[in-house]
């Protein structure tokens, strides 16, 4: 089993020819919105790729918390711990510009989620299951989620957005598998990942840190995933990107799936940044996310 301990927000997502600047009103090419949420988004791709997978995260008594919860119904994801909340539903505010967002959050119900709706879900959880979480929850519940998880003997994997500078290093011993990009790499480490020495620093940071494994996204450049002193550099695949939004939480949820499927490391990076390659082709979150079907079909 799965786990994801995340955000559930709606996401109001505009496309325009440029973002404006301070003091600038633009019109928007196109105004939709979708399902989203890092937390949801990861719960989504495992479900989709074949995984079993269990939400743990808060939604608000209104109609975009029970939207939210139906799609992860849809999806095949267990929301039986997704708790309603007396509070409106977390929302992102998405600006698309050519293949590149800018995300503003407004957590609401997502940072009302506490120690006991997070305990008991992981009550049933078994040593060999896999906890995934980000920081778009209460960063106590996410450090006091990880510790439970290191007691049951579960495999702990941190998504740090948004990254917050000087992150408690108690994060860093109870996460087994950390995955970033590099604006993240960055923040955390004080190292801008640029060039393969960069790079290289940036990880051995990491590791310095206690984190056993490292995934480090890099967009259309592909993704450097470590393990001991072993780094692989996985090639970017060559697409035409028109919404870089959950990326990132498709090759999380895909690295997760893969790793539960008995998968090495290396391959199930391999995998994720195939199935991250299809979602930045599509619109919107979610539903952007790729079935295991269409990724095998593609990748090699």
């Amino acid at each position: 089993m799965i786990y994801v301990l995340g955000s559930l927000n709606m996401d109001y997502v505009g496309r325009f020819s440029h973002v404006p600047r301070a003091g600038e009103t633009v019109l928007c090419e196109s105004f939709e919105l979708f399902c989203g949420g890092k937390g949801a988004n990861q719960a989504i791709a495992v479900a989709k790729l074949g995984g079993e997978v269990a939400m743990i995260g808060c939604v608000g008594n209104d109609d975009n918390g029970r939207t939210l919860k139906e799609n992860l119904l849809a999806a095949n994801v267990n929301a039986e711990h997704v708790i309603e909340k007396d509070s409106p539903s977390g929302l992102a505010m998405i600006w698309v510009e050519g293949g590149d967002n800018r995300i503003a959050v407004a957590p609401n119900a997502n940072f009302l989620i506490d120690e006991s709706d997070v305990g008991e879900c992981l009550s049933a959880a078994k040593s060999g299951d896999i906890l995934i979480a980000q920081l778009e929850t209460p960063l106590e519940i996410v450090l006091y989620a990880f510790r439970k998880a290191k007691e049951k003997g579960l495999t702990t994997s941190l998504n740090p957005a948004p990254a917050a500078k000087n992150l408690n290093q108690e994060f860093y011993q109870y996460t087994d598998i950390i995955a970033l990009n590099e604006t993240e790499a960055e923040i955390l480490t004080g190292i801008n990942p640029v060039g393969s020495a960069s790079i290289n620093s940036v990880i051995k940071k990491l590791q310095n840190f206690g984190v056993k494994k490292i995934i480090l996204t890099l967009g259309e450049r592909g993704a450097f995933c470590a393990e001991g002193e072993t780094i692989t550099e996985i090639k970017g695949e060559k697409v035409n990107a028109v919404d870089t939004t959950a990326a990132g939480d498709t090759f999380v949820g895909a690295v997760a799936e893969r790793l539960s499927a008995g998968i090495d490391f290396v391959a199930a990076c391999q995998f994720a940044n195939c199935a991250s390659s299809i979602t930045v082709q599509r619109r919107g979150a979610a539903v952007s996310i790729p079935g295991r079907e269409e990724v095998e079909a593609i990748c090699h």
